[in-house]
């Protein structure tokens, strides 16, 4: 079955040229595909300049790479018809870090859930319309009542943002990319908006890609965790295996840094380089090398491959590769199938 998406052999660097410093490489060589039967959520997971909304923006085809290319259903995107480029962008939607800044504050919440299901003709009725806004809403918790005739200034933080879940909805995409869609509301209203991202895969066959600076929450709702540091996929695979166990230096590192329900507990410090990590070049071999405790000589010149540590998960670093089964290429190898689906993905 063809992927709905497929990043192959990705590359994206900023900057450079005459006269200015060396360009800076946010993604580098990255190939995944996005699959909506079964639909998944995949979490990626990093801390800032990892390269998480670049690959977000690449993903949506906001952002061009540097070299490789996006396919949507098997063709390349530049190569898309202005219908089949029409069908993308209904198919693969976004859920902004801050809604209130997509928002104009002159249109009621009405229109900016009908803009999208008039432009790719969701609806041929208005009575048919009023439906899938309606539907969109509830699905997402929010009551049609209380909601529809406001302006943005008039809803809170959390109702804004599921808002914007339900716009994305009513278009019936296919995968829904969310950019950090919890950081910017209260403890509260995280469970609510992360549930509705459950239930837009669980109930409307929706793949999520839900990028997060958090570990815990990545591990609360994904089936599949990707790791990223410097533009590179540290590891990867089933959540319930790399949250628990981590195997890089640096997801081991974000692992430690989740805060516990113990005040006794101290804070885990991060480890200091090994002799030989505290020579690294940054630009040059592992990415990590310069803060990783057991780096060695080979991390100075080649960056490892992600190798196949198990049947669901690749690790990128040569501490691993004695075990490895092989060296994977395509993430989407070792990613799991949710519960419930393996059937029909057999199939």
């Amino acid at each position: 079955m063809t992927a709905i998406l497929e990043a192959r052999n990705i590359s994206k660097q900023f900057g450079g040229g005459l006269f200015q410093p060396p360009p800076l490489t946010a993604l580098d060589n990255f190939t995944m595909k996005i699959e909506t039967d079964p639909p998944t959520i995949t979490a990626v997971v990093g801390e800032s300049g990892s390269g998480k909304t670049t690959l977000a923006q690449i993903l949506l085809g906001i952002l061009p790479p540097t070299t490789g290319e996006l396919l949507y259903e098997g063709k390349p995107l530049k190569s898309l018809s202005k219908r089949e480029h029409r069908n993308f962008l209904r198919d693969v939607q976004m859920i902004l870090q801050d809604p209130y800044e997509s928002y104009n504050p002159f249109y009621r919440v009405d229109h900016i859930l009908r803009m999208g299901i008039r432009r790719f003709g969701v609806a041929k009725s208005r009575a048919e319309e009023q439906k899938v806004l309606v539907d969109a809403l509830e699905a997402v918790g929010l009551r049609p009542e209380e909601t529809l005739g406001r302006y943005p200034h008039q809803l809170s933080g959390g109702q804004r943002q599921r808002v914007m879940v339900a716009r994305a909805l009513a278009v019936r995409p296919r995968v829904i990319i969310a950019d950090e869609p919890v950081s910017m509301v209260d403890a509260s209203l995280r469970a609510t908006i992360l549930d509705s991202l459950q239930t837009l895969a669980r109930d409307y066959g929706v793949s999520v890609i839900y990028i997060t600076h958090d570990l815990t929450t990545a591990y609360q709702i994904g089936d599949n965790v990707l790791v990223m540091y410097r533009g590179v996929v540290a590891e990867a695979g089933d959540a319930e295996l790399i949250v628990p166990n981590p195997l890089h230096p640096y997801t081991q590192l974000l692992v430690g840094s989740i805060p516990r329900p113990d005040p006794r507990r101290p804070w885990m410090e991060e480890q200091q380089p090994s002799e030989i990590g505290r020579s690294a070049d940054p630009d040059k071999g592992c990415k990590f090398a310069n803060r990783c405790p057991h780096a060695m000589e080979m991390c100075l010149e080649v960056q490892p491959p992600a190798y196949q540590v198990d049947d669901h998960r690749v690790a990128s670093c040569f501490l691993h590769r004695e075990a490895a089964k092989s060296e994977a290429t395509d993430l989407t190898d070792v990613f799991v199938t949710p519960k419930g689906h393996e059937s029909s993905a057999a199939d």
